[in-house]
């Protein structure tokens, strides 16, 4: 059996301002910061002879080949992206980044914010426009029906709240 694994689809290319600029900043702390002191690191660890034995050569590397790698990433994905700065027209509707509560059948509700998949964080109620409740919302209106279709059944949810920041 190969290594091989086939191509993942990309997510969509929106993303809100704020996260733009966290990955911008993890650009900049990756190529500014961690990457000159991890190159000192190693430069140093070249200097003591051997490096096949030495622990700080080695792992520094492997630490510069994950940061290139990291910055790769980011920098295509970040050419690539599409800032959404403002509100849609009809804010009536389940747009990219608006904050949906929704309550379900026992009454429970839950907030959360549709957001591109760079950024979402189930912790910070983000959830991406590409999971399959964010897809079940969007285009619906107030009062509206969501049926979600998870593993553990269909789960039905009514909008009670849609805004924008």
């Amino acid at each position: 059996m190969g290594r091989y694994r086939p191509p993942r689809r990309r997510g969509s290319k929106y993303i809100t301002p704020e996260g733009e600029a966290v990955l911008r900043n993890e650009l900049h702390q990756l190529w500014k910061v961690e990457r000159p002191q991890v190159t000192s690191v190693v430069h140093e660890a070249a200097k003591n002879g051997d490096r096949s034995e030495n622990g700080d050569y080695i792992y520094g590397k492997r630490r510069l080949r994950e940061i290139d790698s990291r910055v790769r990433f980011l920098n295509k994905r970040l050419d690539e992206l599409e800032v959404v700065d403002r509100p849609p027209a009809d804010q009536s509707k389940v747009r990219f980044g608006a904050w949906v509560t929704l309550e379900d059948e026992d009454g429970t509700e839950k907030r959360w914010r549709i957001v591109g998949p760079d950024e979402f964080d189930l912790g910070e109620a983000k959830l991406s426009m590409d999971s399959p409740m964010a897809r079940a919302m969007l285009g619906k209106g107030l009062d509206d029906e969501v049926v979600v279709h998870s593993p553990s059944g269909e789960q039905v949810y009514y909008i009670t709240g849609i805004s924008y920041p």
